[in-house]
């Protein structure tokens, strides 16, 4: 049994013992008159009630727990290291943590599966033991070991010691079934963390340009996979919402518009009005000045200082959210103007455990690792960055809660953000044994001429142009293929947005987020090879196969109870054993965060399913006629369960798949 099923059926046991535990007080409750005892009647109506009540909550639960472990997909990998695992336990009871090593046979004439866990155990048997002892014995060794289990059909040994294993195909098709029947379920959790994801995060008063795309894009699909599995995600947008330029800004605005506090200024263009203010701040010395005393003023929380800078604030949300809904992006915003009330209190800790040292007026802590020192207050008394960001993450850790925090944000901050999260440990706010505090990095975007990503002059891409371009090009792309005259107007420009910006978050999650990556239109809409738009073709055309042969959803339901799945041709047998690996894929991506590892398996799963197609017969049509004569159910639901993965594998990557393309 997997591990984190056999963890939900240990908490079933526990919550079954506990039911019977409380049904046997509420009986006790009931019958202290009959053993002359006379405890006071309300206490014993608040008992009993409360008693209820957690009965209640328990049997409710418990039937939540069943239902979700019974319809759980089940990671075939972890079943099969499982059974490894007892079989190595059990052959070599002496031996501390050893290797377990189970990977998808990369050829079928060597099986499903690898077990190479007879390598590594001879290393260590040679090292501790001094017993020279060949990887083949050992492998011989574990066989003998395998417990009984539901999933293997063989195992043999090749090479030098390497175990191969065949599933049993009613087990395979038995889990499609489960797949066909309960729709796409994450693996089995075991408790319900508190994830918070910091992503996006661009400044007032700039525009999002191509460097946020990666953030954004990133983030989000890291919280829709969380989710999916059954987290509590907490999406925080960390905007850069406070600081020494909104001084500037607030005294352009009085000047551009001295009546803001009654009359909406209407500002156009922030990014033009960013522009004016910060040339006005290096050209004039008295508008410097005035600048610095804004600032004072907005910090001490004046209301006329407050109100203007919430209109440039405001200004700018209406922009980054445009870019939001395009993107569908769904952050809460919680900028560094929520933490700074928490500043003060940060650098009081740090100086009460002696953290703090004073360098030219400056408060600096040194944190044992890292040569360059946190600055937590400068010489004239005001906060930094690194003191927004230290008050971020306490408040993420202890007012939060959070078990797993992640902060998406580029490579260039992975030196600042290991040494943030060090000074946290190194004050005590978390353990990194109990707690994962992680920065899941990503590099550059790149233009065609591997250079930064820049327009033509020389300026930075506006993420909005780019969302556009991609549009024109998407139906562009559309009309080359003829789609105008065979779509509607309303599927043509929902196939338009399907592709473009599919296309757009594909390119960028597709590539290992640590690399940086060239941005490519003419790539990202070639419909060939592992893109978007390959795929999202690929699941049209299997979503109608169904469709043309006049089967509908609830006849597909109905076959899904019935049917037999049968996996006779080497085809279907390799398709099926693909659609399974999803759970395995979903799990390594909740350890190491690298989301191409799902664009991989989905490009991977759709060129498995062509060679299905083309060579199992779903439909079979009389050659003169085309009239349909046979239906090969089982093939059908294969073609449902091939969609149903890939639909949610779109929808964790933050995709919009349409049915007619």
């Amino acid at each position: 049994m997997e591990p984190r099923v056999a963890e939900a059926v240990a908490r079933l046991g526990r919550q079954e013992n506990e039911i019977k535990l409380l049904t046997a007080e509420i009986e006790r409750l009931k019958n202290f008159g009959c053993l002359g005892i006379s405890p006071s009647l309300e206490g014993l109506r608040d008992e009993n009630a409360k008693l209820k009540y957690r009965l209640n909550f328990l049997r409710k639960s418990l039937q939540e727990e069943r239902s979700k472990t019974a319809k759980s997909m089940i990671n075939i990998n972890s079943c099969l290291q499982e059974v490894f695992g007892a079989a190595i336990q059990a052959a070599y009871p002496d031996l501390e943590n050893p290797p377990l090593v189970v990977t998808p046979s990369q050829q079928p004439k060597f099986g499903d599966y690898q077990c190479n866990s007879a390598m590594g155990i001879t290393q260590i048997l040679l090292k501790t033991k001094e017993q020279k002892v060949s990887p083949r014995e050992i492998a011989e060794k574990i066989t003998k070991n395998i417990p009984a289990n539901e999933c293997i059909e063989k195992v043999e040994i090749a090479g030098p010691g390497f175990i191969n294993v065949h599933l049993r195909k009613d087990f395979v098709s038995k889990q499609l079934s489960s797949l066909l029947m309960n729709g796409v379920q994450p693996p089995a959790v075991g408790k319900r963390k508190k994830v918070v994801v910091d992503f996006s995060s661009p400044n007032i008063a700039k525009e999002m340009h191509v460097g946020h795309l990666r953030s954004t894009i990133i983030g989000e699909s890291m919280c829709r996979l969380f989710e999916f599995a059954g987290y509590d995600v907490l999406r925080l947008n960390h905007l850069g919402d406070w600081g020494t330029q909104f001084g500037m800004l607030i005294a352009h605005l009085q000047d551009k518009f001295p009546d803001y506090l009654t009359v909406s200024p209407p500002i156009g263009d922030l990014q033009a009005f960013y522009k004016e203010s910060k040339r006005r701040f290096d050209t004039e010395e008295e508008f410097k000045k005035r600048a610095y005393q804004c600032v004072v003023l907005l910090q001490s929380k004046n209301p006329d200082f407050i109100k203007a800078w919430e209109l440039i604030c405001d200004v700018s949300r209406k922009e980054f959210q445009k870019i939001y809904n395009c993107l569908d992006i769904t952050l809460i915003e919680r900028g560094e103007s929520f933490y700074q009330e928490m500043m003060k209190d940060i650098v009081k800790e740090f100086e009460d455990k002696g953290f703090v040292q004073v360098d030219d007026g400056r408060k600096i802590v040194f944190v044992p690792g890292f040569p360059v020192p946190l600055t937590i207050m400068k010489s004239d008394g005001g906060y930094t960055y690194d003191t927004s960001d230290l008050a971020a993450l306490r408040h993420r850790l202890r007012e939060e809660k959070a078990d797993i925090l992640i902060y998406v944000v580029d490579s260039g901050q992975s030196v600042h953000l290991q040494t943030v999260f060090a000074a946290g440990q190194m004050i005590g706010w978390y353990d990194p044994k109990v707690t994962r505090v992680t920065h899941a990095a990503f590099g550059v975007v790149l233009g065609e001429d591997k250079k930064k990503f820049k327009t033509r002059s020389g300026d930075t891409v506006r993420l909005i142009d780019l969302l556009e371009e991609g549009l024109k090009r998407a139906m562009d792309k559309l009309k080359d293929k003829e789609r105008d005259k065979v779509l509607t107007a309303e599927e043509l420009r929902a196939a338009q947005t399907s592709v473009a910006f599919g296309c757009i978050k594909y390119a960028d999650l597709s590539h290992n987020r640590l690399n940086d990556y060239v941005f490519s239109f003419d790539k990202m809409l070639d419909d060939r090879g592992n893109t978007a738009a390959y795929l999202l073709y690929a699941f049209t055309r299997i979503r109608a196969i169904a469709r043309l042969a006049n089967i509908d959803e609830e006849m597909l339901r109905k076959a899904a109870r019935e049917e037999v799945l049968i996996l006779d041709h080497e085809k279907e047998w390799k398709l099926g054993k693909c659609i399974l690996r999803f759970p395995e894929i979903l799990q390594k991506i909740l350890e190491d965060l690298l989301l191409h590892t799902l664009c991989d398996y989905l490009y991977e799963l759709a060129t498995t399913f062509t060679e299905f197609y083309d060579n199992c017969y779903c439909v079979e049509k009389d050659r003169q006629s085309g009239q349909i004569v046979k239906v090969n159910m089982w093939r059908l639901l294969l073609c449902e369960a091939t969609a149903m993965i890939m639909a949610k594998g779109f929808d964790i990557l933050g995709i919009k798949p349409v049915q007619r393309m």
